[in-house]
């Protein structure tokens, strides 16, 4: 771990006030010499949408926040790895794919609990159910179609999942979700396309699309 010696050197060289913040590539270039706080930054960077990811692949609030951790700490001793040759985000999330399916692989050897309720902090899928607008009614309606959407999400076969979440949760493009899944382009349209389609259905059986029980008017 670095030392004080080196969080003194990141403290008196940060960057003054009103510049823009430093890139991804120069914190990791930062901390790969031992500067702590470069570090520190990245994962308050990162930290929301690495336990969101995290939260949409496990289904579980608990084991979320545990992978989230050994993500960020394979990171840390994994830096030398990371070459610029990509973007960072995209490496972050291949790591946190990874991890989750190191977690999935061991939650098959144990009793696994009902799939969380929860909504993740940020992002995916809102738009569902549609804006609250501070009625109650809609707020349960809300609630109720993304504990929905984490229940359907949870019964799609891993490859699809992943592609799913990172394409219509956290947004990467199709090329991102490609880098950080290792695989072609195409490739990773075909299990979007696919993930989709399988989702809108298991989200329609459950009511949650037009013309559903609970999705909206029946006609």
């Amino acid at each position: 771990m670095p030392d004080r010696q080196h969080r003194r050197q990141r403290t008196d060289g940060a960057d003054p006030p009103g510049l823009v913040p430093s890139s991804d590539e120069v914190l990791v270039d930062r901390a790969r010499h031992g500067d702590l706080d470069a570090f520190t930054e990245l994962v308050e960077r990162y930290q929301v949408q690495v336990y969101n990811l995290c939260l949409r692949l496990t289904s579980q609030p608990a084991d979320a926040a545990d992978v989230a951790q050994e993500v960020f700490l394979r990171v840390y001793t994994h830096l030398d790895r990371f070459r610029g040759q990509g973007r960072f985000r995209s490496w972050i999330y291949r790591i946190a794919v990874n991890t989750c399916r190191d977690e999935l692989r061991r939650r098959r050897r144990r009793p696994a609990p009902a799939p969380a309720q929860d909504p993740p902090a940020h992002g995916g899928f809102a738009a569902v159910a549609g804006g609250e607008g501070g009625d109650p009614a809609r707020a349960v309606m809300a609630r109720e179609a993304q504990a929905a959407i984490q229940a359907a999400l949870g019964q799609l076969p891993e490859p699809f999942r992943a592609a799913v979440v990172l394409r219509d949760v956290q947004g990467l493009s199709y090329e991102e979700v490609a880098d950080v899944l290792g695989i072609s382009v195409g490739t990773a349209k075909s299990r979007i396309h696919r993930g989709r389609s399988r989702l809108r259905d298991l989200l329609a059986a459950a009511g949650f699309l037009p013309g559903g029980r609970k999705g909206g008017s029946e006609g």
